[in-house]
């Protein structure tokens, strides 16, 4: 097991270190890698990049001020745990991402390959990702996307 850091970039700054994880699994740390986003402490923070360094994972955001924490509901956990996931529609123009389906998964290697694609099919329809979060306070992944 590895740590885990998020510092904040900062164009020509020293990267503060904005929160740490010890011990960390290295499926969890993959999941993390894939999103786009964080959601901590009511705060949305854009992924700038990643870092592999001797004994810790890395990931360099920076405030998304465009961006605000959504004041959803916390999903219900499926019925034997696991991980979740929800695939939201994404608009361009709204604040509200419809819910159109959730997804829990026992295997996060399973959970990496749907936050990884490029498209999912739901009930017969296609849906083209355009970003992934991990959303902390909620303990939830979202998979935003629009339909094709």
């Amino acid at each position: 097991m590895a740590r885990l850091e998020y510092r904040l970039y900062e164009e020509g700054g020293d990267l503060p270190l904005l929160y740490y994880y010890e011990a960390i699994e290295r499926e969890e740390a993959a999941l993390r890698f894939a999103c786009d986003y964080l959601i901590k402490d009511g705060t949305v923070y854009e992924k700038t990049s990643c870092a592999v360094e001797p004994d810790c994972y890395v990931i360099y955001v920076k405030t998304a001020e465009d961006e605000k924490a959504m004041p959803w509901d916390r999903p219900s956990p499926g019925v034997s745990g696991g991980l979740c996931m929800e695939l939201r529609e994404y608009r361009e123009t709204g604040a509200d991402y419809r819910l159109v389906h959730t997804f829990s998964f026992q295997d996060s290697l399973e959970a990496m390959l749907h936050l990884q694609a490029n498209y999912l099919y739901v009930d017969g329809q296609e849906w083209y990702r355009t970003s992934v979060e991990i959303d902390e306070e909620r303990e939830t992944f979202v998979y935003y996307a629009e339909m094709t």
